[in-house]
This record gives structure tokens, C-alpha cells and sequence, in this order.
């Protein structure tokens, strides 16, 4: 688990026009997401405060981000550590990562660790008097829009982070991003945006189409709302 001294950003309260996204068809068949921006303009309206205190990016920061509601969804703003945390891979294990673990919090379908370097995932502080996702429907496995730098990836919530530090998500959610994914010394210290949406969790879970699918479907809902 990375945390290295790396700049927080909270999320700005943002009044914007709602926007309405028809739910196209992608070339392959899949339902088409809404765009980076549209999401972020979603998200920024009326976005409530509901952590109790603030998180961290990284053991050695001044505690900034705030998690928000926007609707159903639960959103932040913060940093992206690279999450190497599960099966074992050329890109993720001991020698690669100095804070290696060979397990994640939560199991694919076939009973395994999540593999850092190819499922999409995110990462939810534990629960704790700031916030609990247990306690706001944020299910094991919970879809969300990870966006950086007007991209948008699907990713599901599979690990779980310190308790007062949030901003981290697996090497594969970092490369689809264009971040470095080195566990190591990769990672961006600002500028990424989690969009949480509570209950919708692909089957199978661990598979990047269906995730993408499941996830496109929750953020229209989203900004459609």
C-alpha cells in the first residue's frame, strides 16, 4: 500500500446546469458513459458533506479531502497511490512494490484476490467515525467512475485502505488513466475524482467489460438525475 508525501485536494462545490445524456449505444455493443465532464458537473451539484472530518492523501499530509453526496452517488477528489495489493504478477509482488500484500480485501467471483494489474479497482478507507462505507450501502465489489484528466474508468471497490488516508486505486485503473502505475514511484499526487455508486456491482466482478458495462449504466443514472 503506497503513501508517499503526495499534495491533497478537496472537491469544490460547484452550481451547474443539469445535464441530460441520452443512453447511446458504443461500437461494440456496450451502453455508452457519460463524458468526463459531465460527470464532474453532476458531481459538483448540490454535493453534501457527509465524512465527519477530513482524510489524507498520505501518512505525512495535512488532512483535506472531504467525501461528499451528490445524489445517490458518494464522491471525492484526492490523489492516486498505486494499489499492487492481490494476486501475484510480474508487475505486482514484493520485489516491485515495497508494500506489498498478496491479498485484497474482497474476493472475485472464483474466490481469489483481485490481480492489482488487471482489474479496474478502487480503494475505500476503512470504516471509521469520519465515514463508513458500510454503514452508506457501499457494497463490497460497488462500481465507480475513477476520472483524471478528462478520462473516465469503471473500477470496483476491492480494497481497503488506513482509516484516515484516502486517494488510491490498482496499477491496471492507473495505466487505463494514463498515470504511471508503477507501485513504487508512480501514481499522480492530484486531480483524479471517485464517483462511488452504492449497490451496483458487476457479476462477474473481476471482469474489466462488465465492470465497464455496469458502471456505464450507473453513471447516466447519475447524471440523469
Amino acid at each position: 500500500m503506497r503513501r508517499p508525501g503526495l499534495a491533497a485536494f478537496t472537491l469544490a462545490a460547484v452550481t451547474v446546469p443539469l445535464l441530460t445524456v441520452p443512453a447511446t449505444t458504443a461500437s461494440a455493443g456496450t451502453l455508452a458513459g457519460p463524458t468526463a465532464a459531465q460527470l464532474l458537473a453532476r458531481a459538483g451539484q448540490g454535493c453534501t458533506v457527509v465524512s465527519h472530518g477530513k482524510y489524507a492523501t498520505d501518512d505525512d499530509t495535512s488532512s483535506t479531502v472531504n467525501i461528499c453526496k451528490a445524489g445517490s452517488a458518494f464522491v471525492w477528489k484526492a490523489d492516486l497511490d498505486v494499489d499492487c495489493d492481490g494476486v501475484q504478477t510480474s508487475h505486482c509482488n514484493h520485489s516491485t512494490d515495497p508494500w506489498y500484500q498478496d491479498q485484497t480485501s474482497f474476493q472475485t467471483s472464483k474466490g481469489k484476490s483481485f490481480t492489482a494489474d488487471v482489474t479496474h479497482y478502487f480503494v475505500i478507507p476503512l470504516p471509521s467515525s469520519r465515514f463508513s462505507y458500510k454503514s452508506n450501502g457501499i457494497k463490497p465489489g460497488s462500481v465507480a467512475a475513477v476520472i483524471y484528466n478528462n478520462k473516465v474508468v469503471y473500477a470496483v471497490f476491492a480494497d481497503e485502505g488506513p482509516s484516515n488516508i484516502i486517494g488510491e486505486a490498482s496499477y491496471a485503473t492507473a495505466q487505463a488513466l494514463g498515470i504511471n502505475p508503477d507501485p513504487a514511484n508512480g501514481g499522480v499526487d492530484s486531480g483524479v475524482t471517485y464517483i462511488v455508486f452504492p449497490g451496483q456491482v458487476p457479476s462477474p466482478v473481476e471482469t474489466n467489460s462488465v465492470i465497464d458495462s455496469k458502471g456505464a449504466a450507473a453513471a447516466n443514472a447519475f447524471v440523469n438525475s
